[in-house]
């Protein structure tokens, strides 16, 4: 196999056999836009966002007590964020959004970051960024255990 030098938003192809009756020349690699080879799949960016939080007591060395993820929100262009995630689309926030708008009103309507990290995976999405902020306070005057809260995103992107 040759080395191809990778260029974004293209594939590289072989467009034909030149041992196939009627070829008309050697065997070379082209690069055709991924549109073409993949159609109906446009490139862009989704963000899926969540705020958590967690008990950790004085001395830090037991364990966290976890609380569950209330609510995995979603951030892009209507119509991918509906390509990916179908059904499981919560629109009730932004109902009437054109396809070819961006919200960051949609949330999904299971509750598990892995389910939405396969559903990007299976339509071609790949992580490309994370962020993560955090902010402390006491849970109650009479214990020393502190609440964390935290508030993640991660962004995908199809080319």
């Amino acid at each position: 196999v040759l080395p191809f030098p990778s260029t974004p938003g293209l594939l590289p192809v072989w467009p034909h056999n030149p041992s196939s009756p009627g070829s008309a020349g050697p065997l070379r690699r082209e690069l055709l836009p991924r549109q073409l080879l993949l159609p109906g799949r446009r490139a862009g960016f989704i963000t899926i966002g969540y705020r958590g939080s967690y008990t950790l007591g004085r001395d830090s060395q037991t364990d966290a007590k976890f609380r569950r993820v209330a609510r995995i929100m979603v951030c892009g262009k209507t119509s991918l964020a509906k390509e990916v995630f179908g059904d499981t689309l919560n629109e009730s926030r932004d109902p009437d959004r054109p396809p070819e708008r961006y919200t960051s009103r949609y949330y999904l309507k299971f509750t598990f970051l892995e389910q939405a990290f396969d559903k990007l995976a299976d339509a071609g999405f790949h992580m490309v960024a994370c962020n993560s902020t955090g902010t402390c306070a006491f849970a109650h005057e009479q214990t020393d255990d502190r609440i964390w809260t935290s508030y993640t995103e991660y962004v995908f992107y199809r080319e």
